[in-house]
């Protein structure tokens, strides 16, 4: 059976240990269409077979993700990279230093591309990564093709960075969950788009700005007449089910308190993303520790972040994720 025409399925997704029988079997369900849950080295990504684009849709329909934003491509290696995007000398510069890792690069899409233009949303250019993490470049190598694996989480909410994560919030969606134990990173890949004169940082993530500029000198911001043109560029996205308030010094009455470092005078804190002020424990800890609270509370007061280094991701993420429309009434 098409697992991509099985939309309706109540049984739970296994979870099973990320070894090399299990990672055989997925990429079996690959082939035939199905979605798999994989461990990377920033977050969990709900893989699909880049080039079969009902499989594709499938992605989109499991997360109840808008169809006009674009999907990363994981690719094993940078032969598999190159058959789906033009390199330019600083694309090449950029994957020699930071694959495989936290960097996905914006390319123009090759003409050859056996990529979906439902995974590119119709784009010219298509955004490559080659992770980190043994198990997923091991499955991406089982199947042979590009996987695109945007996070294993329903469409604006929080990340996953456990497979109990994914189990709790796609599990009823999706054929099978590798279990390749915590993310290490916690944080979504950096994404950088080159362009004719540089490098625009399009979000920051997992990979600190300072390191990319060393190679692409000042990173620019995006063009805000381009609209989306890389994943997680929506003005709301990573949030929980509680309103966040950002920057805050106190804890209001009904509210948890997500601190950073020593939290204020007076203050008790719910969680502390880092107690010893560490921007590296706090990306790791950052989506874990929103889920628990949103579990638990009717709103999450955040201390303030130093927007240098990883901050930048976090605080991204945090405006991200505490963004209200107007139909939200705040």
């Amino acid at each position: 059976m098409d697992k991509t025409t099985d939309h309706t399925r109540r049984e739970a997704a296994p979870v099973v240990p990320a070894d090399d029988a299990n990672l055989v079997s997925a990429s079996r369900i690959l082939l035939d269409g199905g979605l798999v849950a994989m461990p990377t080295e920033t977050v969990y990504g709900l893989a699909a077979d880049a080039t079969n684009g009902r499989a594709v849709a499938s992605i989109y329909t499991a997360k109840g993700r808008p169809s006009f934003n674009p999907l990363i491509c994981h690719v094993a290696d940078r032969a598999m990279a190159e058959t789906c995007a033009v390199f330019s000398p600083l694309a090449h510069a950029l994957a020699d230093h930071f694959w495989p890792g936290p960097l996905t690069l914006v390319l123009p899409r090759a003409a050859t591309c056996p990529v979906s233009e439902l995974a590119t949303a119709g784009l010219d250019t298509i955004a490559v990564r080659m992770p980190k993490s043994p198990a997923a470049l091991e499955l991406i190598r089982l199947v042979g093709r590009p996987l695109a694996a945007p996070s294993a989480n329903p469409s604006e909410r929080l990340s996953p960075t456990t497979a109990a994560h994914v189990a709790e919030n796609l599990g009823d969606r999706i054929d099978l969950i590798l279990d390749g134990g915590v993310c290490r990173a916690g944080l979504e890949s950096t994404i950088i788009a080159l362009t004719k004169t540089g490098a625009a940082m399009l979000r920051p993530g997992a990979l600190a700005r300072s390191g990319i500029e060393l190679l692409t000198g000042l990173l620019t911001a995006p063009d805000p007449h381009a609209g989306i043109v890389a994943p997680g560029m929506m003005r709301r996205h990573y949030a929980p089910r509680a309103p966040l308030r950002l920057d805050a010094v106190d804890a209001r009455e009904g509210e948890s308190f997500l601190a950073f470092g020593a939290p204020p005078k007076g203050v008790t804190a719910s969680l502390n993303l880092s107690e010893r002020g560490d921007l590296e424990e706090a990306a790791s800890n950052l989506f874990a520790m929103l889920r628990r609270l949103d579990a638990t509370s009717n709103a999450i007061a955040v201390a303030p972040i130093p927007d240098t280094g990883l901050g930048e991701g976090i605080n991204d993420r945090l405006k991200r994720a505490a963004a209200r429309f107007p139909k939200d009434g705040v």
